[in-house]
């Protein structure tokens, strides 16, 4: 059909512009950013797809996309020393967790409920404690810059390009706070 855009083509230029059908906003083209993070919520990759594809087929592509490995040495003998990859129960997959131990991470990952295994309640010991808060500040920075909360450019590259400038920026805002903070740490000590 003419009126069919690039989402709703099979096989059509949705997935090279990183466009795909929303299933939250009425089969709307939209995109999905994927974002790994470190401890401090300062975003180490994005990876920019379309808004139906699934978070557990785009986990090898992100953690690819890290520009700057991580350095914590990896220890056969003590798996906790080594870096530590946290993902939500959408990641619960052995492929997922193949991918994981493959790039030198420990996957934690709760396991998905069921019918089988209903989710423990709050406080229970086996429930695992909520980490992905830190991914969903650093979605929030993303959101507020303007350009990126909506997007308006039709390539893909362009909106990859803004993604990286806002990245930057965050990264660039942390780096001055914990600057600033150690300065007067310093005064503190000093005075």
């Amino acid at each position: 059909m003419h009126r069919e855009g690039p989402a709703r083509q099979k096989r059509g230029p949705g997935e090279a512009e990183a466009t795909g059908a929303n299933p939250t906003d009425r089969g709307k083209c939209g995109t999905k950013r994927h974002l790994l993070t470190d401890g401090a919520g300062v975003p180490l990759a994005t990876v920019l797809t379309g808004a139906n594809r699934t978070d557990m087929r785009k986990l090898g592509d992100l953690l690819d996309a890290q520009l700057v490995p991580c350095s914590l040495p990896t220890d056969p003998a003590d798996p906790a020393a080594g870096p530590q990859l946290c993902l939500d129960r959408g990641y619960d997959y052995p492929a997922c967790r193949e991918v994981a131990v493959g790039h030198g991470y420990t996957p934690h990952i709760p396991p998905q409920r069921s019918a089988e295994r209903p989710l423990p309640p709050p406080g229970h010991p086996d429930r695992h404690p909520p980490r992905r808060w830190v991914v969903a500040v650093c979605h929030r920075r993303f959101n507020r810059c303007r350009r990126l909360l909506i997007r308006w450019e039709k390539k893909a590259a362009n909106d990859r390009a803004l993604v990286q400038l806002a990245a930057l920026r965050i990264v660039y805002r942390k780096l001055r706070h914990a600057r600033a903070v150690r300065a007067d740490v310093r005064l503190c000590l000093l005075g």
